[in-house]
C-alpha cells in the first residue's frame, strides 16, 4: 500500500465514523501521512484525529480511539496504535519481512543515510580528558553516519574559545605537550584515536568537501571523576558512553558483572545470544528466511524499526548515550523473544522457525553496529 491509497483508506475510515453517527464532522479533502517521527511506530503516522478534534468538539485521543477501528480492519494493515496526543500509527502488513530484510541488506550500515547532507560540523573538546575525548570520537562517528562531514578541533585545554589553546591533538603529540594532550595510558585502553577530516562512511573523497558553513559545536561533557582504565576498553568507555553528557559518569566495577541488572552485559549478551542462535540452528538444518510468520514479536520489530530514528536524535542532539540506551532497549527485546526462535522437541522447523531466526540475526546485526559505533566488541560467545 502506497502513501496515497493509506490517505485514501485513512479518509474513507473517516467516513464510515460519519455515517455511523460516531463524528459530527466534515470529511477532509486529504489526509496527511508521514513516516512516524520520534517516538512513532509502524510503518505511517497520520494526524487526522488532530485535525478533526476542534469541528468534533473531542479530544484528539478520543477522536483517535474512533477511527482506529475503522484502520484496523482493512486490508493491508497489520495494526494500528496511537502515540503522543493522538497520532494514528500505522503498521502495513509485511513489515516484518520488509524490515528484517532491509537490516540484514544493510548490515551494519542500516540506520546510515545515503550519502553525504552537505551539513558540516566542527567539532572541538578537550582532548586531555578521558570523557570528551572518548565522546567526541565517538559523537563524530554518529554525525558521519548522518551524511555530515566532521572536522575536528581538540585543545589542550578545556575551553575551544581560547584561541591560545587551540591545537589539534596531532599537533600536540607531535609537541612536548603529547602526554598532557592524549594520553597514551588511556588513549590506548580504551581505544582512542585521532582522525582527520572525514565525510560520511559511503561517500566517495570527492563527495566530502563542505557545501554548507561549518557548525561549530564545543563538546564539553562532565569530566569522569575517576580513572576509567582499570575497567578496560568496552566497560570503561561504556561507563563514560551510557550517561548522559551532563550526568555524572559512575566509574566502577558494576561495568563488569556478568548479570542481568548490568546494562552492558545484556547488551553484548543479547549478541552472543543472537549468534548462537544461528549457529544452533545450522546444527538443526535450516537457516533464516524473513517472512510475516512471526507472532508476538512487536517490542523487538518497535526497537529495530527505530534505531535509525535513534542514530538521527543522537547525532541531532549531540548525544551518543541515545545510541547506548536505544542498544539496551534492542537487546532486552531480543533476550525475551529469543526463546521462541528455535524448535522445542520433536517439532520440526517451519517458516515460522525462519522468520524468528532472520528477526533474531537482524537484531544481532544492530546491537553489532551500535557497539562499533560506541567503540565496544560485539562478542560471539559470553
Amino acid at each position: 500500500m502506497t502513501p496515497v491509497e493509506l490517505s485514501s483508506t485513512v479518509l474513507r475510515a473517516v467516513r464510515r465514523a460519519v455515517d455511523d453517527g460516531e463524528l459530527a464532522v466534515a470529511v477532509p479533502e486529504r489526509a496527511q501521512v508521514v513516516p512516524p517521527g520520534p517516538g512513532g511506530r509502524g510503518d505511517y503516522a497520520t494526524n487526522v484525529a488532530l485535525q478533526l478534534a476542534r469541528p468534533a468538539g473531542r479530544p484528539p485521543k478520543e477522536v483517535a480511539e474512533i477511527l482506529r477501528p475503522h484502520l484496523s480492519g482493512v486490508a493491508g494493515v497489520e495494526r494500528v496504535d496511537i502515540t503522543g496526543p493522538g497520532f494514528l500509527n500505522i503498521t502495513l502488513k509485511g513489515r516484518e519481512a520488509a524490515l528484517v530484510a532491509e537490516i540484514l541488506r544493510r548490515g551494519e550500515r542500516y540506520g546510515y543515510v545515503n550519502g553525504p547532507t552537505g551539513q558540516v560540523v566542527q567539532l572541538c573538546y578537550p582532548c586531555s580528558e578521558v570523557r570528551a575525548a572518548v565522546t567526541g570520537q565517538v559523537l563524530a562517528r554518529i554525525l558521519r553516519s548522518q551524511g555530515v562531514l566532521v572536522r575536528t578541533t581538540r585543545t589542550t585545554r578545556t575551553a575551544c574559545t581560547d584561541s591560545t589553546a587551540s591545537a589539534s591533538c596531532e599537533a600536540a603529540e607531535a609537541a612536548e605537550a603529547a602526554e598532557d594532550a592524549l594520553d597514551p595510558a588511556w588513549a590506548h585502553t580504551l581505544g582512542v584515536t585521532v582522525d582527520a577530516a572525514q565525510g560520511p562512511p559511503e561517500a566517495p573523497a570527492s563527495t566530502s568537501a563542505p557545501t554548507s558553513a561549518p557548525l561549530e559545536l564545543d563538546l564539553r561533557p562532565v569530566p569522569a571523576g575517576q580513572d576509567p582504565t582499570p575497567l578496560g576498553r568496552d566497560a570503561g568507555r561504556w561507563a563514560l558512553l551510557h550517561p548522559a553528557s551532563h550526568d555524572h559518569p559512575r566509574i566502577t566495577d558494576e561495568h563488569l558483572v556478568q548479570r542481568e541488572g548490568n546494562p552492558l552485559f545484556r547488551v553484548r549478551y543479547a549478541h552472543a545470544r543472537a549468534t548462537a542462535l544461528g549457529r544452533n540452528a545450522a546444527a538443526l538444518g535450516f537457516a533464516a528466511v524473513p517472512g510475516d510468520h512471526i507472532s508476538g514479536p512487536g517490542p523487538l520489530l518497535d526497537a529495530l524499526d527505530t534505531y535509525p530514528h535513534a542514530l538521527a536524535a543522537a547525532a541531532r542532539h549531540r548525544a551518543p548515550d541515545r545510541v547506548a540506551r536505544h542498544l539496551v532497549t534492542v537487546a532486552d527485546a531480543l533476550l525475551a523473544f529469543q526463546h521462541t526462535v528455535l524448535p522445542l522437541g520433536d517439532e520440526k522447523p517451519s517458516a515460522a522457525h525462519r522468520s524468528r531466526l532472520a528477526l533474531a540475526e537482524a537484531a544481532g546485526t544492530v546491537l553489532a553496529g551500535g557497539l562499533s559505533l560506541l567503540g565496544i566488541d560485539a562478542p560471539t560467545h559470553l
